[in-house]
C-alpha cells in the first residue's frame, strides 16, 4: 500500500521547497500540483483567455494536456508536449492560477491524474486542498503557514534570483489578495484539514522544517 503525504498552505509558505527536500530524503515521488495548475494558467495567458470567464476556460480545456516527468529526481511539467517548467513561475502566471484554479472544471481536469499517481506510488503532494480534497485519506497531513511579510520576502528573493523586477510591497499585496481568494472560493477553499499538523515556518530554517516533517513521518510508520 502506498504512503501519501499532503502538504497544504497559503502562497509563499515554502511548500514546494520543503516538499522537494522531504520527498528526496524519504525516497518519495514529489508531485507539485501547483505546477500543474500553473501550466493551465500559462495556456490561458498565451491564448488570450479571460481568467474570470469560466465558459471560455471550459471550452478550451479539452485542447490541453498536462503531464509530468522526472529527470535526475526533478519534476518536469509538460503542456501539450512542451516542457514549460521554466515558464510557470512568474507573477502573471501566479495571478492567473489563483483566478482559474477556483473553477470546478479546472480542478476536475487534474484531479484524476493526481489521485492515480497517489494510488500507485509513495507520493508527497503540496497545494491548497491536498489534505481536504485531493488526498483526504493521506496518512500524514501538514498545514504549513507563515506571516504574509515573511512569505513576501521569500517570494521577492526568488523573483530577484530569476532576474524578475518587483517590490516586496507589491508581492505582499498580491499574497494577501490571493489568500482571500483562496480561502473564500466556492470550490475546495484553502483551509487546514481537521487531522493536519499545523506548522508555522515564519522563524524556521528550511532544514528545521524538513526535519520536523521527517519526524512526523517516522512517528506514523514507527509508532
Amino acid at each position: 500500500m502506498s504512503f501519501n503525504i499532503a502538504i497544504d498552505g497559503p502562497a509563499g509558505a515554502g511548500k514546494s521547497t520543503i516538499a522537494k527536500s522531504v520527498a528526496a530524503r524519504l525516497g518519495f515521488i514529489y508531485v507539485d500540483t501547483g505546477a500543474m495548475y500553473r501550466s493551465l494558467a500559462l495556456y490561458f495567458i498565451r491564448h488570450g483567455i479571460d481568467g474570470s470567464d469560466e465558459a471560455q476556460i471550459q471550452a478550451v480545456l479539452p485542447e490541453i494536456s498536462v503531464s509530468l516527468a522526472y529527470e535526475d529526481g526533478a519534476q518536469l511539467v509538460f503542456l501539450n508536449g512542451e516542457n514549460v517548467s521554466d515558464y510557470i513561475r512568474t507573477e502573471e502566471v501566479s495571478a492567473m492560477t489563483s483566478k482559474t484554479s477556483a473553477f470546478a472544471s479546472v480542478r476536475e481536469k487534474l484531479l484524476e491524474l493526481q489521485r492515480d499517481m497517489a494510488a500507485k506510488y509513495d507520493v508527497l503532494m503540496d497545494g491548497r486542498d491536498i489534505g481536504t480534497t485531493i488526498l483526504p485519506d493521506a496518512q500524514l497531513k501538514v498545514y504549513m503557514t507563515a506571516s504574509s511579510a515573511v512569505r513576501a520576502k521569500r517570494r521577492y528573493l526568488e523573483q530577484q534570483a530569476r532576474g524578475i523586477e518587483c517590490t516586496v510591497e507589491e508581492i505582499e499585496r498580491d499574497i494577501n489578495e490571493r489568500d482571500e481568494r483562496d480561502k473564500n472560493r466556492a470550490v475546495s477553499p484553502l483551509k487546514k484539514a481537521d487531522d493536519a499538523v499545523l506548522l508555522d515556518t515564519s522563524y524556521m530554517t528550511i532544514d528545521e522544517v524538513v526535519a520536523a516533517i521527517e519526524a512526523l513521518y517516522k512517528k506514523r510508520v514507527q509508532p
